[in-house]
């Protein structure tokens, strides 16, 4: 049986910034690594942009494989951050409404895309990761697996997923 292709959208808070996604993610995860709540928690405070940190310090994300990723509309507003100069981790954001949209570890085959830019019937969370890095005093549920590092799940995942793209690693520009 062949298998459905899907496809949806990651939308910018104002509608103006569009990514287009095709087939399913590799997976969802919520990170809780130091850098992407201090990335999220100065987007919020520096560019008053949409709630990017949950409650409980994590981060919703989606990976998708970069060659079913295109920049659908408003590539014109996207603007890229980095932590550090040298990182190769950039965060872009729509700078018309200053929505964090994904997440480009430029030397990997996949894109992090910020869950709340996609619709709410995309798929929730399948793990919590990095949660040694979580904030002091938070209990998180036991409603899904949580993994102090990044699990061998997490890791094969990518990697099946890479060897399905011929191990290329094409680039996201606009």
């Amino acid at each position: 049986m062949a298998q459905r292709q899907h496809s949806q959208e990651a939308v910018c808070q104002c509608g103006k910034t569009t990514i287009a996604l095709s087939g399913g993610p590799i997976l969802s995860t919520t990170c809780y690594c130091e850098s992407c709540r201090t990335a999220g928690k100065q987007f919020e405070r520096d560019l008053n942009a949409p709630q990017t940190v949950n409650a409980d310090g994590g981060v919703d994300y989606l990976l998708y494989r970069k060659d079913r990723v295109k920049i659908a509309q408003g590539a014109q507003y996207l603007r890229e951050y980095r932590l550090k100069p040298e990182t190769p981790t950039r965060r872009v954001v729509a700078s018309c409404c200053n929505s964090p949209m994904f997440v480009d570890f430029t030397p990997g085959h996949w894109l992090t895309i910020f869950r709340r830019r996609l619709p709410a019937q995309a798929p929730k969370s399948q793990m919590r990761v990095m949660t040694r890095d979580k904030p002091d005093g938070v209990e998180l549920s036991g409603d899904i697996p949580a993994y102090d590092t990044m699990p061998p799940f997490f890791m094969i995942k990518l990697v099946l997923s890479w060897a399905a793209m011929g191990f290329r690693r094409p680039k996201i520009t606009w």
